[in-house]
């Protein structure tokens, strides 16, 4: 018998997708405050990279124990917890009285981020039925690039305000508003049926499962308890092994070239990038919206592509994109000439990236590791993903201050290694069950 899809279950997922929007409402809403803050605050450029990087930094270590948080506390309770971080962090944003404080807040925000992006695609994924698992995690990704375009628009209209010196302040606080939403519903949500049970609650997890939708609780109940038995007996199971060579390196491979694309310089500093070519600031919000549309509407087609054509095949065709998309960047500043093409080509990178990177990395790394040690691959390329990202927008900056074609030359030439490595190196996972993929891989 198939499982329900009843409104508490529906309710559940929205909920639990919130954690999405926050996310990239977060990682976003920098863009529109980058001019403000550097003339108020007198920042260099190397300091402008290290405060919208500072939340990367939290990122980073949000990602890397918000798992043991999750099992120590559960899901639920930690997304409770993330949800305060992206509170504080929007409010303490907002009344930041120095550079140092924004620096701190933005490090919390930081936190809620990261911690969100392992959390809540678990939590989603350990409260839904089989049978629609796929659709509802992916629901946490589509709140992600919905919460970017959201940022774009928050940030677009507060200007047309004309706020004058405290704008930055309203950008920043406007995420506020999801975030007390996002605490207040999570209130009614219910902890995970699987910590429940891990945790000895077996009555109120089969309870939980029955609200659910579950068809038989009991029989679910069951098998969660035999899969953490199964589990617990190949949790210490070593990721670095000779044997896990390949996954790893691919692991790390597909986590930098997603960074290395230079796809977070452009969501963080669009507005910073629209004024080297001479927009205004009320011009480069309205581009930004642009972005985040393109960014929305190539992520839908590439959820209907993915199974179709194959991870490999978008992310071929999405390095040959980006790099006519950036070289077109480049030319753009490097002859300063044509700058009302540069929303176009900005446009194409983004929706180009959407439809291969930015939909292929977390179902890439989903199937290249076997189940004993995916929890622990995952963790890998996630802060991976993270470390690089921190990086690539602390430098951001500083490299477009000495030339402001150079970042966008280095973007293009990673995307031309990235074609490569991805042509000869990489496998092809569509179709392929895991057992298969997991004997390709595996090194002797």
């Amino acid at each position: 018998m198939a499982a329900r899809l009843n409104s508490y279950l529906v309710r559940t997922i929205i909920v639990g997708a919130l954690g999405g929007l926050l996310f990239g409402f977060d990682t976003a809403v920098i863009s529109g405050t980058t001019h403000a803050i550097t003339a108020i605050f007198g920042l260099t450029p190397g300091e402008l990279g290290f405060t919208v990087s500072s939340a990367l930094w939290g990122t980073v270590l949000g990602a890397m124990f918000s798992g043991i948080l999750g099992q120590r506390i559960g899901s639920r309770n930690s997304l409770l917890l993330l949800a305060g971080c992206y509170l504080i962090s929007a409010l303490g944003c907002a009344f930041a009285w120095n550079w140092a404080a924004l620096l701190f807040f933005r490090f919390v925000g930081g936190l809620g981020i990261g911690g969100s992006s392992v959390v809540g695609p678990v939590y989603i994924a350990e409260v839904s039925p089989a049978k629609w698992r796929g659709r509802m995690v992916g629901c946490f990704q589509i709140n992600i690039v919905i919460g970017i375009l959201v940022a774009y628009l928050s940030n677009y209209l507060i200007g047309l305000e004309s706020l004058g010196p405290h704008e930055w302040r309203w950008q920043f606080g406007a995420a506020a508003i999801p975030a007390i939403l996002f605490l207040a519903l999570l209130v009614g949500n219910p902890p995970s049926p699987r910590w429940l049970a891990a945790a000895g609650r077996n009555e109120e997890a089969k309870v939980v499962l029955e609200k659910l939708g579950s068809p038989d609780p009991q029989g679910e109940l069951t098998e969660i308890r035999a899969s953490l038995e199964e589990g617990n007996a190949d949790e210490d199971e070593a990721l670095f092994q000779r044997k896990y060579r390949n996954p790893i390196l691919l692991a790390i491979a597909i986590a930098m070239f997603n960074q290395l694309a230079g796809i977070n310089a452009v969501l963080y500093y669009s507005n910073y990038i629209f004024s080297m070519a001479g927009f205004d600031n009320v011009s480069g919000n309205l581009q930004a919206v642009a972005i985040g549309g393109s960014n929305l509407v190539a992520t839908f087609l590439a959820m209907s592509l993915i199974d179709r054509l194959g991870r490999k095949s978008l992310l071929l065709i999405g390095s040959v994109g980006m790099v006519v998309c950036l070289s077109g960047v480049a030319g753009i500043f490097l002859r300063h000439v044509h700058q009302n093409l540069l929303i176009v080509c900005l446009v194409g990178f983004v929706g180009f990236f959407a439809l291969s990177q930015g939909a292929v990395i977390w179902v890439y790394l989903s199937e290249i590791f076997p189940n004993r040690v995916r929890a622990k691959g995952q963790s890998l390329g996630s802060s991976t993903h993270w470390l690089m990202n921190a990086l690539i927008s602390g430098v951001f900056p500083l490299l477009a201050a000495r030339s402001q074609a150079y970042p966008f030359v280095f973007f293009a030439s990673m995307m031309v290694l990235q074609f490569f490595v991805v042509l000869f190196l990489f496998p092809e996972t569509k179709g392929i069950t895991l057992e298969r993929m997991h004997e390709r891989l595996e090194a002797k």
